[in-house]
């Protein structure tokens, strides 16, 4: 007999074909589960405004209490979904950084934040969106905020080797964090040259750029202020 998992008493069922199937019940941690992968699916296509209760309960063979019980509305779930992804994404370029040496840390965070983009797709897809949910701190900035905090000590030891004003490692770590998430953001698409030529040419342009830092850095156009 076929399974078919519905939200009700267990018992059968007739399918399209006229057979009859067996429901099976799932469990609230399967139902939840179910629902964040259906939510997740549909929020990285639709995005927020586009996705009803209605579509979300629909596809998961459910009405649409069963989604405000789990999670209090879409809101909820979108919350839910996005805190995820923030956190995996986070985990992944945390985990990532291991090297000893500054531009192996380089190459470490950009083939982190790729391979999340190549892996975690619709995940992706989600977190560039700005955030519909006011409560909600899964934004894109927020995100690189949160990365960017990961870089700072190890800009902050750069600089004070190099007798830099270690107060300015937060900035450079957000240009550097920001400038390596939207070049991820288009290749998000676009996929080509492939990833480890993306990476090599995102370390490239940050090394040499840092290998060359001016302590002072002046401003030779015509504004100074």
């Amino acid at each position: 007999m076929e399974d078919v998992a519905t939200d009700g008493s267990s018992g059968t069922e007739k399918n399209r074909s006229g057979r009859r199937v067996r429901r099976v019940r799932m469990t609230g941690a399967e139902r939840r589960e179910q629902l964040l992968d259906i939510g997740r699916t549909l929020f990285a296509d639709k995005g927020f405004e586009g996705t009803s209760v209605e579509e979300i309960a629909a596809k998961a063979g459910v009405s649409k209490p069963v989604v405000y019980e789990h999670f209090g509305g879409k809101e909820g779930l979108y919350a839910v979904v996005v805190d995820r992804e923030m956190r995996q994404l986070l985990d992944m370029v945390t985990g990532a950084l291991t090297a000893g040496h500054p531009r192996e840390l380089l190459e470490q965070a950009a083939f982190a934040l790729l391979d999340y983009i190549e892996q975690y797709t619709d995940g992706f897809r989600i977190l560039v969106r700005d955030s519909p949910v006011a409560q909600s701190t899964g934004t894109f900035a927020s995100l690189i905020s949160d990365i960017a905090t990961q870089v700072e000590d190890i800009l902050g030891t750069e600089f004070k080797n190099r007798g830099f004003d270690q107060k300015l490692a937060p900035l450079y770590a957000q240009a550097l964090v920001g400038m390596v998430a939207l070049t991820g953001q288009w290749w998000l698409d676009a996929r080509r040259p492939k990833k480890a030529e993306v990476a090599a040419h995102l370390v490239n342009l940050a090394w040499h750029g840092l290998n060359g830092l001016e302590s002072k850095p002046r401003l030779i156009g015509h504004r100074k202020n």
